[in-house]
């Protein structure tokens, strides 16, 4: 790895953060917004309203309730001589009682479903309840799992090609593919472009926006500019919900949620590309003259001298005692100390990640109008946000991460033994939500703090794959509720708990120098852990460290 001084000294010129950074910040914001909106718009355009087998002699043919559908569509009493009760004493979602028999019961051959708040859903149409409900939890998995292709393969291209195309481009296949897919007649066509979505709808313009951000921005500013992609995404959370309630038609639905591409198209015209993405590709001039525009914007009141910069000799760069091609993926994997921080670091973004998103997918299980729980749930990360600017260069990086993740996987399991659907248990997984929350935007600073420059980039992109194969395997946990209620939230409580736990065992990083070479990265943290650091005997290697570097590209972190 190379620092060249002449680059850092022209985007030294631009200051931390000023006009220039925040019109372009704002762009790329707009990104994580859409991001997030994409990422969660099954949960109301393929709801799963609650149901009930259809009565021969009860029912409308159309499958409306002659009893009311959203009223009394469950009423035992009405309902008892027909459909057996559960072990809560509701009636059975899944089977009937064989017309003509006694006591014995059939599985459902059609379906009624309470349109008190789902009027139209892709659950309605293809019936995915019941023996068919694996089909619904596959859809969320396809697009996360496109979300993970999206990860590895379009981090990698924006390097090549550069961030604005990938950014531009996936803001146009977002646009196309988010309106394609409302009038996907078909459930595996449906699927494939759902993958399609997932690549691009919530992992092509937000990694690169993220990235963007980071080069652009000076050092004290990347922990709030980063936090605010966080708290950006949420609100693509709230309007899912916003929009799901002004809405009943879920095709009309799925057309307003792409549409949200839009926002990103004009990027083509008034975005720049990195100056620093442009430096690195010896389009130096271009570097530039965008450079020299921002210190206008900015009112900085400095003269940037293009051809001077241009002509200056490249004995400026130094070298680092090992070159960023000789290390990859694999050298996070060979020496001791990296190899255990490295296994931690993904078990922590795994945990992070299926707890998130499990809890923002169960919104719709909890009591009361979902629209409303599911808006609530993204707000209340809003005070995590900005609890964290404030508080983690003056708590550290360990004790908070470690601290919210015990917290929030607490709340999980407290919730899952609560009546479901009550005031308590709602309130205790909002909590949870506010906590993990909190925990998932601090794992992105601490893991790019805690591995060297060289391999930095891998060790955030192995920890991405790490989220998002977390993510694909979420809907398919929550299935594990057919079997007892209490099991997903369980599940998602005990993995928070035992990273949470692990964590502590991670050294701390805040105020230190960050680790360069593989040596650094190897005798970084070395003895540090939570329990030394509080017994006094904190035995913290920091030979051959270097003094802190300028900022260096995090080129593979999303969500």
């Amino acid at each position: 790895m190379a620092v060249d001084h002449t680059l850092e000294e022209l985007m030294g010129m631009l200051g931390d953060f000023g006009r220039y950074q925040g019109f372009q910040f704002v762009l790329h914001l707009l990104a994580a917004i859409t991001a997030g909106l994409h990422m969660l718009s099954l949960v109301t355009v393929a709801a799963v309203p609650e149901h009930r087998c259809f009565i021969e002699g009860v029912d409308s043919l159309n499958g409306t309730s002659l009893l009311n559908a959203s009223s009394s569509m469950m009423d035992v009493d009405l309902l008892g001589d027909y459909i057996p009760l559960n072990a809560a004493g509701e009636l059975e979602s899944c089977m009937m009682y064989q017309p003509g028999v006694t006591n014995v019961t059939v599985a459902c051959t059609s379906y009624v479903y309470n349109t008190t708040f789902y009027k139209t859903s892709r659950t309605i149409e293809w019936d995915l309840v019941c023996g068919r409900r694996w089909m619904g939890s596959l859809a969320q998995t396809i697009y996360m799992l496109g979300v993970f292709t999206g990860a590895v393969w379009l981090g990698g291209l924006a390097d090549k090609i550069g961030r604005k195309k990938v950014f531009c481009w996936s803001g146009l296949l977002q646009l196309i593919l988010g309106v394609a897919v409302a009038f996907t007649p078909e459930y595996y066509s449906f699927l494939v472009l759902r993958y399609l979505y997932g690549i691009f709808g919530s992992a092509g313009s937000y990694i690169t926006g993220f990235v963007l951000t980071m080069e652009l921005v000076g050092p004290s500013m990347r922990t709030p500019c980063g936090i605010s992609f966080q708290a950006a995404f949420a609100g693509g959370i709230m309007l899912v919900a916003a929009w799901g309630a002004l809405i009943t038609d879920r095709l009309l639905l799925q057309v307003v949620y792409g549409l949200h591409g839009l926002l990103l198209i004009a990027h083509w015209w008034i975005m720049d590309e990195s100056p620093r993405w442009l430096w690195m590709q010896d389009r130096k001039r271009e570097a530039i003259d965008i450079i020299a525009k921002a210190v206008r914007m900015n009112g900085r009141g400095i003269h940037v001298d293009k051809e001077y910069y241009l002509s200056k000799d490249k004995s400026n760069f130094i070298s680092e005692s090992t070159p960023k091609a000789s290390a990859g993926l694999s050298d996070l994997f060979k020496t001791p100390n990296l190899r255990k921080m490295t296994l931690n670091v993904c078990l922590c973004w795994f945990a992070n990640s299926i707890t998130y998103y499990g809890l923002s997918l169960s919104s719709g299980k909890l009591g009361g109008n979902p629209y409303l729980i599911l808006f609530l749930m993204a707000l209340v990360e809003f005070p995590s946000y900005i609890a964290i600017i404030f508080l983690l260069d003056r708590l550290g990086r360990r004790s908070i991460t470690s601290t919210l993740m015990l917290v929030g996987g607490t709340c999980c399991i407290v919730a899952a033994y609560l009546t479901k659907g009550s005031i308590e248990s709602t309130t205790i997984v909002m909590f949870g939500k506010l906590f993990i929350a909190g925990s998932f935007a601090v794992i992105y600073n601490y893991s790019a703090e805690l591995f060297p420059t060289v391999v930095r980039n891998s060790a955030m992109g192995l920890g991405s794959m790490c989220a998002r194969l977390a993510g694909a395997s979420t809907p398919i946990i929550i299935l594990f509720d057919s079997f007892d209620p209490k099991i997903p939230a369980v599940i998602f409580g005990a993995i928070s708990l035992i990273s949470g736990a692990w964590v502590l065992f991670l050294p701390e990083t805040n105020g230190k120098p960050m680790p360069q070479s593989l040596q650094d990265g190897e005798n970084f943290g070395r003895g540090d852990t939570a329990f030394s650091a509080c017994l006094g005997r904190n035995k913290t290697h920091h030979e051959d460290i270097p003094p802190a570097q300028q900022m260096v590209p995090l080129d593979t972190i999303e969500r």
